[in-house]
């Protein structure tokens, strides 16, 4: 059985192994980190899936009052660290951005330890900020810096699709994006439409490229002679997710869009050959032994028959 969580509302999904616990959606549940058990929503209700899955992490169990009384604390720990840290950056006058604040208390070498996300246009020195922070919020302090992808995947936010960010709700690993892609997919090459949330190449552009260098791959290129169902043309455009190519007939000179599969060359073949059946090869008779061919044109004896008489005896 598998179950999923979240630990924010409309955030990332976490599956996990239910165990012996059957959780309701809605309910809290004790997920295992590194730093201990935290406190997640339950999002989808424990069930069966027609696949094997293995590896995920147990649950831990249902939160108890006690759990969800520390998970707020940490909650409001974690707005006023963010504002302490906001703060002392600008005291200080460093080129930096908070992205994210996590409060750990259940780490079992340390008591606190507050992690601060920061994204920076180059390396900064931030021995004081620490010195200054951990004075302030009397816990220990770690600074991690993170890239462009990262700070949209923390923060979260809404794609140019209208949904909510690929990187905060699904995506695991970043896959390398290219100008290529946008190339390939004919898309207008403006950093303003083929950019994302956090200003690099959109990771939707990874999606459908395969499916467009299967397309390139097969389909005639632009401004070859192209036969049809409805005549003879010129290709002058693709639409690659309807399957589709758009030809100018030479007969009339309007345009009309037509299966790949009708103007292919393997499909016209498969269609010729199919209607007009070639001319076999002349059927080659097997050689036949000599021996073998007089048996066969010899014309059979008659057999010889012995009448024996009543007394037995052979005839003269």
């Amino acid at each position: 059985m598998v179950m999923a969580v979240s630990f924010e509302r409309y955030g990332r999904l976490y599956y996990l192994d239910p165990g012996e616990f059957r959780p309701r959606v809605g309910d809290k549940v004790l997920v295992p980190t590194d730093d201990g058990p935290e406190v997640a929503e339950c999002v989808w209700a424990p069930q069966y899936v027609t696949e094997e899955v293995g590896g995920l992490p147990a649950c831990a169990g249902i939160a108890s009052a006690a759990d969800l009384e520390r998970d707020e604390q940490n909650r409001q720990r974690r707005a006023d660290a963010r504002g302490i840290a906001k703060r002392t950056i600008r005291q200080h006058g460093l080129p930096m951005k908070v992205v994210g604040i996590d409060f750990v208390d259940r780490r079992p070498d340390i008591d606190q330890v507050v992690i601060v996300y920061f994204s920076a246009p180059h390396r900064v020195d931030f021995r004081e900020l620490v010195r200054d922070l951990a004075r302030a919020l009397r816990a220990r302090i770690e600074l991690r810096q993170v890239g462009a992808r990262d700070e949209a995947r923390l923060q979260g936010g809404i794609g140019p699709c209208g949904r909510d960010l690929c990187c905060a709700t699904f995506l695991k690993d970043f896959e390398p994006v290219s100008v290529r892609m946008a190339k390939d997919q004919d898309l207008p090459l403006n950093p303003l439409k083929i950019s994302g949330a956090c200003g690099r190449l959109m990771c939707c552009l990874k999606y459908e490229h395969p499916l467009y260098q299967e397309f390139n791959a097969k389909a005639p290129a632009l401004g070859s002679a192209v036969e049809t169902p409805a005549g003879d043309g010129v290709v002058v455009g693709h639409n690659v997710p309807s399957d589709t190519v758009v030809v100018r007939l030479a007969a009339s000179g309007r345009r009309c869009a037509c299966s790949r599969a009708d103007v292919c060359s393997p499909r016209q073949q498969y269609e010729a050959s199919s209607t007009t059946t070639p001319d076999a090869p002349p059927v080659v008779p097997e050689e036949t032994p000599p021996a073998e061919e007089e048996r066969r044109t010899r014309k059979p004896r008659r057999r010889r028959r012995l009448h024996h008489d009543d007394e037995g005896e052979s005839p003269q």
